[in-house]
C-alpha cells in the first residue's frame, strides 16, 4: 500500500487545476517560455506577439484546451506558424509549460 501512495498524490497534483501565476512551477514555465518561445509570441497579458503569425499565449486556450497540449509539448509541435522550430520538451518541462499557459489563461 505505501507504493500506491506516491502515486495517489501524483495523481492529485496534476488534477490540482491552475497554479498561482507567482508558483515555482508558473515561474519554470515562464523562463522555458521566455527562452524557446517570446522572439514569435507575447507571453503577457496585454502585449501583441512579435511576429504576426504567432498567437500571444493568452489567447492559445481560444484554439486548444491548454492540457490537451501536453503530449505535443512532449513529442514536439509541428505545426503553427510557417517558420515555426520544433519544439519538444522533457516532462518536467511540460508541466512548468502547462501550468504556465494556464495561469495565462487565468489573468485574461
Amino acid at each position: 500500500m505505501r507504493v500506491a501512495i506516491p502515486f495517489v498524490f501524483a495523481a492529485l497534483a496534476a488534477c490540482s487545476g491552475p497554479q498561482s501565476a507567482s508558483s515555482p512551477l508558473v515561474e519554470q514555465g515562464r523562463e522555458i517560455a521566455q527562452t524557446n518561445c517570446a522572439a514569435c509570441h507575447a507571453l503577457d497579458a496585454t502585449s501583441e506577439s512579435p511576429h504576426a503569425d504567432a498567437p500571444p499565449f493568452r489567447t492559445l486556450s481560444d484554439r486548444y484546451p491548454i492540457d490537451s497540449l501536453q503530449e505535443a509539448l512532449a513529442e514536439g509541435i509541428v505545426v503553427g506558424h510557417a517558420d515555426m522550430p520544433e519544439f519538444s520538451f522533457d516532462p518536467d518541462e511540460v508541466d512548468a509549460l502547462i501550468a504556465f499557459l494556464e495561469s495565462l489563461q487565468a489573468e485574461g
